[in-house]
């Protein structure tokens, strides 16, 4: 698929082109927010991982970290944030782009609008599990240091400590598991809620998406991306707990992965995985999201990338 119209505007072309912008400005926005955000995901990591300890909430946990440690401990772990999520979204953000706009072209426009919203989460999933790959061993690297800050000084140190110490499997990819329950319906739920929430946003407010300026279309982007935040950030938090608490040094005793897992899980019990920390995550999830979608639109427009809109042929053209 080259090239679609929408109503009197021209979309793509979604060429090699369009796919690097839109892996580039994936990048981007994820490795700014992520990294903006490094403080907060300190502290909610150390509410999953030491609940006795911190167990006054995410205010509260700023305070005791900044007690103990300093104030520099909020940046644990910045290093592997930044590097693993731009890695991430690239793939995601460009691994989403490339998989719906062909999903789309298989249907055509008609089915293509019907099913929408199964596209959406068609492309997130692909798209998300392709990312993981890559993010694994950095988050297992990041939430080793954010557990026990004196592992290492940072990525470069830390990664082969890890290697050496547990081998690559256990060391990277024990997490593997828990990132894929994470991560693939948080990132299924974060697409279609966001293209959902735009639709309507625009629907109920009158305003036509393609006459609207810069502005206005950030204002929904940003808007549309709190919802999608928060949905996906309640969605996946049982696998994020599950995840933190996988990757902490000696975490689940011996065993096979799924048998490390399971244990944790029986231990932590189903309420404390779905709620532990889970205020702080929808803070975190929510900005994170707004911000992501707001940074990918506002690079997508500067490269001149001309975004791909499902297109309703219902609709009267202009």
């Amino acid at each position: 698929m080259k090239t679609r119209t929408h109503g009197k505007k021209a979309q793509g072309p979604f060429d090699l082109t369009y796919y690097l912008k839109g892996a580039l400005a994936g990048g981007i926005c994820c490795s700014v927010t992520h990294g903006a955000l490094c403080p907060v995901d300190v502290v909610k990591t150390r509410i999953q991982l030491e609940p006795q300890k911190y167990n006054r909430g995410m205010i509260a946990g700023f305070g005791q970290v900044i007690a103990s440690e300093g104030v520099g401990a909020l940046a644990t772990g910045l290093g592997p944030t930044v590097v693993g999520y731009f890695i991430q979204g690239w793939f995601k953000f460009g691994g989403v782009e490339l998989f719906k706009i062909n999903f789309a072209g298989q249907l055509g426009e008609k089915k293509a609008w019907e099913y929408r919203i199964p596209i959406y989460l068609g492309a997130a999933a692909c798209a998300e599990f392709i990312a993981d790959i890559f993010l694994c061993p950095l988050e297992a690297t990041r939430i080793r240091l954010v557990s026990n800050p004196e592992y290492a000084s940072g990525l470069l140190t830390a990664m082969p400590k890890i290697l050496k110490q547990d081998g690559l499997i256990k060391g990277f990819y024990s997490g593997f598991g828990p990132i894929l329950l994470k991560q693939i319906p948080y990132t299924m739920a974060k697409f279609a809620v966001q293209g959902w929430a735009a639709e309507n946003i625009w629907k109920a407010t009158g305003m036509d998406s393609n006459k609207a300026s810069e502005g206005t279309k950030l204002g929904v982007s940003l808007s549309s991306g709190v919802i999608a935040g928060v949905a996906a950030a309640i969605i996946s938090h049982p696998a994020d707990t599950l995840l933190s608490l996988v990757n902490k040094e000696g975490a689940g005793g011996e065993g096979s992965i799924m048998t490390r897992l399971g244990r944790l899980a029986y231990e932590t019990g189903f309420v404390k995985l779905c709620v532990t920390g889970l205020g702080a995550r929808c803070v975190m999830i929510g900005s994170l999201t707004a911000g992501q979608f707001g940074i990918f639109d506002t690079v997508m427009t500067l490269t001149g990338a001309a975004k791909f809109k499902f297109t309703d042929p219902n609709k009267k053209k202009e």
